[in-house]
């Protein structure tokens, strides 16, 4: 990697550095004096940071063709950011992962709050899915991915470069195994339930470790109960619901890929006499059940970001609150509703107030019984608040 002395980076004389100083993760391409020097300088390459008066703010990864001009890496602007300083902040994150769990399946690496911006690292067992979502990160990748083999031993890595992130940085996308080899999807355990996780062609890494506290709560709702698993995805609520002693548990996705491995998964812990699939759009098929008058008693929607960014934050709420209206009815009385957001741009306040609009104009009265986030696997940056993107609420609907 190069030095960060190689380049140099200054804000503009008027921009506030207090931010930075007090751990801002980002600097934007606006506040920064942007010359004929900074615009050359190549997508990826570390740099040194300072404020206007030419006072020292740490080092940073680089990307001029991107909002996020800088990345802050370290406040020390005289790093080496090399696989030793990658080996460091991977130490640093694996022994919070194993305070928390006894086995090693987890969010390792969860970008900006783990001191790594733009790089996300699922462990699944002996395999580690890397995807590096920003230039830099792409640029270092190999001594990224050796220094995580490195710390946790692991001997398979798969580089995942999919996603809006990538694309937003210049970065081609591409998946490829890149040490070891993956013969198959890998058996997952988490909540007493075995989850199928496809690495090379699964979404996003192959599973959702964000929702594991928020399936835990669920288990505690669903004893005995009939269970709607809707945006199933491998089955994350249904399958937990089925380990929780459901008496029935149906995954609703548009994947038959997803619900195959679902279905799997179910097979896998024996619990597939009580699941059932239904494939499809889910807005139409949460339509065709109430047609054919079913109940649940305990309803689940986990939609995809429906509020990937601010501009798309109205269409998203307005299509929250559609999933809220729509799910609300399939509840018997008494029953429990679970809603999911992982957008970043719809915060807490205004998606509660979608799903509570929503779950009124169904003509349904409700409690808000448990608001859930993320598990301490994918820890929030203070300074951030997009690192805060998962949002779970409970409702019961009362008789």
């Amino acid at each position: 990697m190069t030095h960060a002395s190689s380049f140099l980076v200054r804000l503009k004389p008027k921009t506030d550095a207090r931010p930075i100083r007090h751990g801002a993760p980002w600097v934007y391409a606006n506040e920064v004096v942007t010359d004929r020097r900074t615009k050359a300088i190549p997508p990826g390459a570390i740099a040194r940071l300072q404020d206007g008066e030419g006072r020292d703010l740490g080092t940073v990864a680089v990307n001029p063709i991107s909002k996020i001009f800088c990345r802050m890496l370290d406040r020390d602007a005289e790093a080496v950011i090399d696989r030793a300083w990658f080996a460091r902040r991977i130490a640093a994150a694996l022994a919070h992962r194993e305070t928390l769990f006894d086995a090693p399946f987890y969010r390792l690496v969860h970008a900006e709050a783990d001191g790594l911006p733009g790089v996300i690292i699922d462990r699944f067992g002996d395999a580690l899915v890397i995807q590096p979502n920003a230039a830099w990160a792409e640029v270092a990748f190999e001594a990224l991915a050796g220094a995580a083999q490195e710390v946790t031993g692991c001997t398979t890595v798969v580089k995942n470069g999919t996603g809006r992130a990538r694309a937003l940085e210049g970065l081609e996308e591409i998946t490829e195994v890149v040490a070891g080899e993956v013969a198959g999807p890998i058996p997952v355990p988490m909540n007493g339930a075995t989850y199928i996780a496809d690495l090379m062609g699964g979404q996003k890494t192959g599973l959702f470790y964000d929702q594991r506290p928020n399936h835990a709560f669920a288990q505690r709702l669903v004893a005995g109960k009939r269970v709607l698993d809707v945006f199933s995805h491998v089955g994350g609520f249904s399958l937990a619901a089925l380990a929780g002693g459901a008496e029935s548990a149906m995954a609703v996705d548009s994947s038959a890929a997803a619900l195959d491995l679902a279905m799997q998964g179910a097979q896998a812990a024996g619990t597939d006499a009580r699941f059932a699939t239904r494939r499809g759009d889910a807005f139409a098929v949460l339509e065709a059940l109430a047609e054919e008058g079913v109940r649940f008693d305990v309803v689940i929607c986990d939609p995809p970001a429906f509020a990937p960014n601010r501009q798309a934050l109205d269409k998203g709420l307005r299509a929250y609150e559609r999933v809220a209206r729509l799910a609300a009815p399939l509840v018997a009385e008494g029953g429990y509703l679970g809603l999911c957001s992982c957008s970043h741009a719809a915060d807490l306040s205004k998606f509660r107030t979608a799903c509570t609009r929503g779950i009124g104009r169904a003509g349904r009265a409700s409690q808000l019984i448990h608001t859930g986030f993320a598990g301490p696997d994918h820890p929030l940056m203070p300074q951030l608040a997009e690192s805060g993107y998962l949002k779970a609420l409970f409702y019961r609907l009362l008789p």
